[in-house]
């Protein structure tokens, strides 16, 4: 490492929202409390009956608990709550922290943006959050149940909800709707005055949009590394000397994507987005970024690449420039492609491997596989640093 890195190094180092760092160290804490035993009904029944005497509920019933599928990071269960303030009882879904997982994310953070966005966007309702873990053990959050599905229950032979997947007919109702929430978030301005005390919001015309992320992911590799791995310090450095300005600041998701949305059958409507557990404010490239990944799209009969299975990636970003009056920059794109792919392998290579090792999620042996994946996303980082390079010569 040269001198002039280390000193670009650690001038922008410094830059990382505190509640992101607080979760990460608190992350160190508690990995030395497994092996993790994944959660049982009536476990879950006792800690829900718990937090809600703590919220001040009376008369409370809880039914009905049923693990549900998928969750490489949160345990997620659904179950029927009464008590005395409903007339008849209400369905819920619990999302819960593990000990570790492949993404060190914030309940409280989760909690304040969906209430800040309910009433303008399709979110979940939140009914509470246990920020620590007091009552439940772990970190959770509630929210109301909404009914749709992430994939046509008509489509046989369908992948993993949220990779590859296809949607038939139903892309072309869908992807109007899909467009149009993305626009509408990249320029919402409510967070203006809603209580959101967990964010930072980077300065505009600065490089700390993407500084805050560099940071932490690169804390989060410092952490759970696994092994060293030249590719992903070169990349840092890479994206510390290569930070864009941003302009101006907006609320990215960070993973909407195919698979983070529920539809009705048949008419196609988007019921809610899910996972907003990633969502800060940052650079809106970053999101039409991850977005782009073919890992999250599939391609048609006559050989078409479509983004997120919807529509074709030329479609996706000369409609997401008109709707929505934003230019979109090919060196700043290409930037947050390299930034995506970069915490993806962290992500893959360190953090789901470590956790699986320790035995601290429900799910290691399935969080330990994804490590597979990380030579994937070194792969891509390569192809799109030596096509920058060729640009630039």
């Amino acid at each position: 490492m040269n001198a002039n890195t280390t000193s670009i190094s650690d001038m922008n180092s410094a830059l990382i929202e505190p509640r992101m760092a607080y979760i990460l160290e608190r992350k160190l804490q508690r990995s030395k409390l497994g092996p993790y035993t994944p959660k049982t009904a009536k476990e879950i029944e006792q800690s829900l009956t718990r937090l809600f005497i703590a919220d001040g509920l009376n008369d409370i019933t809880i039914s009905g608990v049923k693990r549900m599928t998928g969750g490489a990071s949160k345990e997620q269960f659904l179950f029927q709550l009464q008590h005395s303030g409903l007339a008849e009882p209400q369905g819920y879904v619990l999302r819960m922290d593990p000990l570790e997982g492949i993404v060190e994310t914030c309940r409280l953070r989760e909690a304040e943006l969906l209430q800040a966005l309910a009433g303008s966007f399709p979110v979940p309702e939140i009914l509470t959050v246990d920020a620590e873990g007091d009552s439940l053990g772990n970190p959770g959050l509630i929210t109301g149940f909404v009914s749709g599905v992430t994939k046509p229950t008509s489509l046989e032979g369908q992948s993993v909800s949220g990779i590859g997947s296809s949607y038939g007919h139903y892309a072309e109702l869908i992807a109007p709707q899909f467009l149009d929430i993305l626009v509408k978030l990249h320029s919402w301005q409510g967070w203006a005055d809603a209580a959101l005390p967990n964010y930072v919001i980077p300065k505009k015309n600065s490089t700390e949009a993407a500084l805050y992320q560099v940071n932490l992911w690169a804390r989060t590799w410092q952490q759970d590394c696994v092994e060293p791995v030249p590719m992903v310090t070169l990349t840092e450095h890479w994206l510390r000397e290569n930070a864009p300005v941003c302009e101006e600041p907006c609320l990215v998701h960070c993973d909407y994507r195919v698979g983070n949305f529920m539809f009705e059958e048949p008419s196609g409507q988007i019921t809610t987005i899910l996972d907003w557990e990633l969502a800060h404010f940052g650079d809106f490239h970053e999101d039409l970024a991850w977005i782009l990944q073919k890992l999250f799209g599939t391609w048609n009969a006559q050989g078409q690449f479509l983004v997120c299975g919807l529509m074709e990636r030329d479609y996706f970003i000369s409609e997401y420039q008109r709707l929505s009056g934003r230019e979109i920059k090919p060196d700043v794109l290409r930037y947050y492609e390299v930034l995506n792919a970069w915490k993806c392998a962290i992500m893959d290579l360190s953090s789901a491997i470590i956790a699986g090792q320790r035995a601290n999620n429900h799910q290691d042996l399935l969080i330990t596989w994804l490590g597979s994946a990380g030579a994937v996303f070194l792969d891509q980082i390569e192809m799109l640093l030596r096509e920058e390079l060729s640009n630039a010569a």
